[in-house]
C-alpha cells in the first residue's frame, strides 16, 4: 500500500481522522502495514509494548489468565488505536492479543514519539487522550476483577459462616416441636390433679428459679454426668420414673430444692410437675438457641451489605472508618478461624468519620487485612487499628507476626499483576488496586516489614476531594 493510499485511510480513520493532513502524511511515512489472518497472535509471546497500533480494519482482543482459563479483558475494532502511546507508562501488555477476524494494523515504531511530540501536536494529543481512556478501562477492569475474586473469597466463607447458625436454626426448631408437645401434656396433667394455691405457688418459684439469669450452666462433660446420676438417685429414692431426669439434670435445680418442692405435692403431682420443669427449661433454651442464631445471621447479612455497600450514591459522604473496619473484619473472621489466626481491632474513641466511598475503601481494608491473615502463621496474630494523626488525618494500620516481606519482593509489592500466590489465589492486582483506591481518596498507603513484623499503613485526609477513576 502506497503512503497516499495510507494517509487517505488514517484521514478515514475514526480516531485519528481529525488531525491535520500533514502530521497524518508524517505518520503514514513512518508506519508499516500487517494483515493477520483470524486466530493469528498479534505479540506472540512476547508482552513488551514497543509500537503504535493503528487498527484499518478487523476485530482484535486482548486476552489474560488470572485463573480458571483466559478471559477476555478489551478489545479493539477498525477506527481504534491500542499498543505504545505517547506519555504511556505501560511497557508491557497484559495479556494475549489475538485476531478474530481478518485484520489490517498500521504499526509505528515508539522510537518515533520523541519527533511525533514536537511535530505533531494534534495528534500527539488525539493519542493521549486514547492512553488515558485506555488507563480507566483497565482500571475499571482490573478493579471489576479483584472485586469478583474478593466476593467470592468472601463467599465461601460466608457460606461456611451462615451454615452454622442456619443448621442450629433448623436443629432447634425441630427439637422445640418436640419440647411443645411434651409442654402442653404435662401442663394438661397438671391442670387435671387440681393443685392447690400453695402447690401451684411453690411451682412457680421453682419455675422462676430455673428462668433466673445465668440459670443456664455451662457444664463439662464429666460435670453433666455427676449431675444425671445425682438426680437419677434422688428419683430411684422416690419411686419414680428415670425418663425425666435429663431433663432435669440440665436445670440449674439442685437436690435441696427437689426436696423442698417434693414437701409440697405428692407423688402424683410431683411426677407432672418435675416433667413440666424439665420441659419448659429445655424450650427455654432452644428458644435462646434460636434466637442467638437468628441474631448471627443477621449481623452476618447486615456485615455483608455495609460491606458492600450497595445502598451508596455516587457521591462521596461520610465513613465512619471504625463501622466499616469491623464489618471487614467480621467478613473475614471465617477464613481467620479456619487458619487459627486471631484477629482485634482497637478503635480510638471520638474517632472522626472522613469524607469518601466506603465501599471503595472497604476494598481496601479487605485486600490488607486479607493478605495479612495469609502471611500470619498458624495461632498468629493480625491486629487493626484506626487513630487520628494530627487534626486532618486518620491512620489505619494492619500489623501481622509473619515471616515478612523479603526485600527482593518489596520492591515489586504494589506492582500490577504480581504475585506470590498460586495461581487462581491471586491476581497480583490487590495491592496496585488498594494504592490506587487509597489515591482517589488523596491519601497514601506505605509500609514496614521485618521478620516477624509487617505494618501496612493508610493515611487519609479527613475532608478530601475525592474523585473516582
Amino acid at each position: 500500500m502506497s503512503d497516499s493510499d495510507l494517509v487517505r485511510r488514517f484521514a478515514e480513520h475514526r480516531t485519528l481522522g481529525s488531525a491535520p493532513r500533514e502530521q497524518l502524511e508524517w505518520l503514514a511515512a513512518r508506519a508499516t502495514l500487517h494483515r493477520f489472518e483470524a486466530g493469528e497472535s498479534i505479540n506472540d509471546n512476547d508482552l513488551a509494548i514497543r509500537e503504535l497500533f493503528v487498527i484499518l480494519s478487523g476485530h482484535t482482543v486482548i486476552r489474560q489468565d488470572r485463573g480458571g482459563g483466559a478471559r477476555k479483558i478489551m478489545e479493539w475494532h477498525g477506527g481504534d488505536v491500542s499498543g505504545l502511546l505517547p506519555y504511556s507508562r505501560l511497557v508491557t501488555a497484559p495479556g494475549w492479543v489475538t485476531a478474530e477476524e481478518p485484520t489490517e494494523i498500521a504499526s509505528v515504531s515508539g522510537t518515533h514519539f520523541p519527533e511525533m511530540i514536537t511535530r505533531c501536536p494534534e495528534l500527539t494529543a488525539i493519542l493521549v487522550h486514547v492512553m488515558l481512556d485506555r488507563a480507566r478501562r483497565f482500571t475499571k477492569s482490573d478493579l471489576h476483577d479483584e472485586k469478583m475474586l474478593s466476593l467470592g473469597r468472601l463467599a465461601a466463607g460466608l457460606a461456611h459462616e451462615l451454615n452454622n447458625p442456619a443448621s442450629a436454626v433448623a436443629r432447634s426448631a425441630n427439637e422445640l416441636r418436640g419440647g411443645l408437645a411434651e409442654l402442653e401434656a404435662t401442663a394438661l396433667a397438671l391442670g387435671a390433679v387440681g393443685l392447690t394455691p400453695d402447690q401451684l405457688a411453690a411451682i412457680a418459684r421453682v419455675r422462676n428459679r430455673c428462668d433466673e439469669a445465668g440459670a443456664r450452666m455451662a457444664l463439662t462433660p464429666l460435670e453433666r454426668a455427676d449431675r444425671q446420676e445425682a438426680v437419677a438417685d434422688w428419683l430411684a429414692r422416690r419411686g419414680m420414673r428415670a425418663e425425666v431426669g435429663d431433663a432435669l439434670a440440665e436445670t440449674p435445680l439442685d437436690v435441696r430444692e427437689l426436696d423442698k418442692l417434693a414437701s409440697s405435692l405428692d407423688d402424683d403431682a410431683l411426677g407432672f410437675a418435675l416433667h413440666s420443669l424439665g420441659a419448659g427449661h429445655r424450650v427455654r433454651i432452644l428458644a435462646s438457641e434460636l434466637e442467638a442464631a437468628a441474631k448471627r445471621i443477621h449481623s452476618l447479612v447486615a456485615a455483608v451489605k455495609g460491606f458492600t455497600r450497595m445502598d451508596q450514591s455516587n457521591t462521596p459522604g461520610a465513613v465512619a472508618i471504625g463501622e466499616e473496619l469491623a464489618n471487614t473484619l467480621q467478613m473475614l473472621g471465617g477464613k481467620a478461624r479456619a487458619r487459627s489466626v486471631h484477629l482485634s481491632l482497637s478503635v480510638a474513641d471520638g474517632l472522626p468519620p472522613i469524607v469518601g466511598f466506603a465501599g471503595e475503601l472497604n476494598q481496601v481494608w479487605q485486600n490488607l487485612i486479607d493478605n495479612a491473615i495469609d502471611a500470619s502463621p498458624k495461632e498468629g496474630h493480625v491486629e487493626v487499628s484506626a487513630e487520628c494523626r494530627g487534626t486532618d488525618s486518620i491512620i489505619v494500620k494492619v500489623v501481622d507476626d509473619g515471616p515478612g516481606v523479603p526485600p527482593a519482593i518489596a520492591e515489586k509489592l504494589f506492582e500490577p499483576f504480581f504475585t506470590t500466590k498460586p495461581v487462581g489465589q491471586g491476581t497480583g492486582l490487590g495491592l496496585d488496586i488498594a494504592r490506587r483506591l487509597v489515591s482517589q481518596h488523596e491519601g497514601q498507603i506505605e509500609f514496614e516489614s521485618r521478620p516477624g513484623r509487617t505494618e501496612f499503613r493508610v493515611i487519609l485526609p479527613r475532608g478530601a476531594k475525592t474523585r473516582r477513576a
